[in-house]
């Protein structure tokens, strides 16, 4: 069905997207007010304006119902990663991994290993969800433990996990942004190099050094470390086979399998695990699964837990489906105001202005982050907001005669790195909930996931990095200043 209503004028569709900027950044950032109700009014105000032009209120609701059935698969693997962590505190699996983490890794190493492991596991597996989920939520256990600063902790999983999710070919982001923007994958992460390298090492850099400082990592006593992992094997009994769900997991992610199904899967084994290995019941799984593990479940099968030091009981307890409930409703917020937004086509209106006032390439780059950032922050949609600014500025880039690869690695930089940096955004909210750190409280350390803005800025102002098209061979043959050398592209 072809749209007959008129789209709006800039003004009145600049409106929506400056007020909840505006509103988030009073009242969530300075008044401390609810992220949810901003979003809602920001949709009650948009929805104003979508019945000003025209739309009908079964029209706005549609929208809004139809943004949210594109989002249910995001929301149902929100839900099972509580269930999923639930499950491995039942099996010890996350315990296991705690426990051999803190025997090997000292606190001033903490955020460069995690760091490093979750960006080896991204970028062989091609998730920053999977590795978060994974990894990232043992090595917060570990960091727990040390008393390490667990929103830089938090910042370094994030950095690791984006970083493998930017350049790995088994990425779905990687394979969709060069799609979008006109050219091939391997170019495409090849371009990706010159801002995602430099990046990794300044992260690598700032997470060595600043594991040495004693104002980021207060380090733990060793009598407290053994405190912990003793507390850990009196309640455990710890054994090789509590990888499994993990592996699992990671071998799904490298095979491509379904996520839900794959999730469901672990959690299953997991919870057999828990009460083969761990002699815990079918009732306390299911139990833990749906409403969270506790570790008073232990003194239900004869432990003794009045001795643990309360660094366990703050390890343990954690997880379960109803622990992503209110997760849930920020997410159903988000895309309410979505929603609205892209029925009027808000945004395409606004994006379209930038490209009239575009003359240089600096200028084309800023654009281009610009847009990708607006769309990121008010779709909530990583995927669109590869899609949108691709499309869109396509033809920009190759009437200044550069090459389209310069546009699939701004809109990755801009898009899909900066997605778990928003509060609001399905990443941003993922990220906060699974490693149990608030978004904002991570940002500035998540260095790998806002350098790549930074470089992409200094190369579209200075011409660095920025591969041209010969106008004389513009189907073939590109002109990268970083080698200076040709690269042939198959189409």
């Amino acid at each position: 069905m072809i749209n007959s209503k008129p789209l709006p004028s800039f003004g009145l569709a600049l409106t929506p997207i400056v007020v909840m900027f505006a509103l988030l950044a009073v009242g969530y950032g300075i008044l401390g007010l609810r992220i949810e109700v901003l979003l809602l009014i920001s949709a009650a105000i948009t929805g104003c304006i979508a019945w000003k032009i025209g739309y009908s209120w079964e029209e706005i609701i549609n929208a809004i119902v139809e943004k949210l059935a594109k989002a249910m698969p995001v929301i149902l693997i929100l839900i099972s990663v509580g269930g999923l962590i639930a499950s491995w505190m039942v099996s010890g699996t996350i315990p296991y991994m705690v426990y051999w983490g803190l025997k090997v890794i000292t606190p001033e190493y903490i955020l460069i290993a995690a760091f490093f492991v979750t960006s080896v596991v991204s970028l062989c597996t091609g998730t920053s969800w999977g590795s978060a989920g994974t990894v990232g939520v043992a090595l917060m256990g570990v960091a727990a433990g040390l008393n390490v600063s667990l929103a830089a902790a938090a910042g370094a999983v994030v950095s690791g996990a984006y970083f493998g999710d930017k350049i790995s070919p088994l990425s779905d982001s990687t394979n969709f942004a060069p799609v979008v923007s006109g050219t091939t994958l391997y170019v495409h992460i090849q371009h990706m190099l010159y801002t995602t390298i430099p990046g990794f090492v300044i992260a690598s850099v700032v997470f060595f050094f600043a594991g040495q400082n004693a104002d980021i990592s207060s380090v733990s006593e060793p009598e407290k470390v053994m405190q912990i992992s003793l507390g850990l094997e009196s309640l455990y009994h710890f054994n090789i086979l509590l990888i499994i769900p993990p592996v699992m997991i990671l071998w799904g992610a490298l095979t491509k399998k379904p996520v839900l199904p794959l999730m469901l899967s672990a959690s299953v084994i997991a919870i057999v695990l828990g009460i083969i290995l761990q002699d815990f019941t079918l009732k306390q799984g299911f139990q833990a699964y749906v409403e969270g593990f506790n570790v008073s479940m232990f003194s239900e099968n004869g432990h003794n837990i009045h001795g643990l030091v309360p660094d366990v009981a703050n390890l343990l307890n954690r997880g379960g489906l109803f622990s992503m409930m209110g997760t849930i409703l920020l997410v159903f917020c988000a895309f309410s105001f979505a929603g609205i937004l892209s029925l009027i086509g808000a945004l395409n209106v606004v994006l379209s202005k930038f490209l009239h006032a575009i003359r240089t390439t600096g200028q084309l780059i800023s654009s281009t982050i610009v847009a990708t950032i607006i769309v990121v922050s008010t779709t909530s949609d990583g995927k669109l907001a590869l899609l949108i600014p691709g499309e869109l500025f396509q033809d920009a880039y190759r009437k200044m005669g550069l090459d389209t690869k310069n546009l699939s690695r701004t809109i990755e930089d801009a898009g899909t790195i900066i997605e778990p940096l928003v509060p609001w955004t399905s990443a941003g909210i993922y990220m906060a909930s699974t490693l149990g750190v608030p978004t904002l409280d991570y940002l500035p350390w998540a260095i790998q996931c806002y350098t790549g803005i930074i470089f992409a800025l200094i190369y579209g102002f200075t011409g660095f990095c920025i591969a041209k098209v010969e106008p004389e061979k513009s189907e073939d043959k590109a002109t990268d200043k970083c080698s200076e050398m040709p690269i042939v592209e198959s189409k």
